[in-house]
């Protein structure tokens, strides 16, 4: 279950974060979604965490995973910037993200 309420944490703060993209434009209607996202995605990392997922790797791949999906979509929905550089970031996110998992097992 913890996997589960850790996914929709990470899917709404995403969300929240691209809705905020989009206010900033002047749809000022979009703050709505920033609040609601962000709202639901605490709520989400709280309940990973009631589900016996360790502080540490909750956050960690929330964290991660987050500032990976944003700067995908981001590229795809806004056409930013995502250069090669910032691809190896993400890969080097990913590879962090795996060595915590790795490491929390033990």
């Amino acid at each position: 279950m913890a996997w589960l309420f850790l996914t929709g944490a990470i899917l709404f703060e995403v969300s929240a974060t691209l809705a905020l993209r989009v206010a900033s434009t002047g749809r000022k209607v979009w703050f709505i979604g920033v609040g609601v996202g962000y709202l639901v995605a605490f709520t989400m990392l709280v309940q990973t965490l009631a589900n016996g997922m360790p502080l540490g790797v909750a956050y960690g791949i929330w964290a991660a995973a987050g500032v990976a999906l944003t700067a995908v979509l981001s590229k795809i929905l806004f056409g930013e910037p995502l250069t090669g550089l910032m691809g190896l970031g993400i890969i080097l996110i990913v590879g962090g993200v795996l060595l915590i998992e790795t490491g929390a097992a033990h």
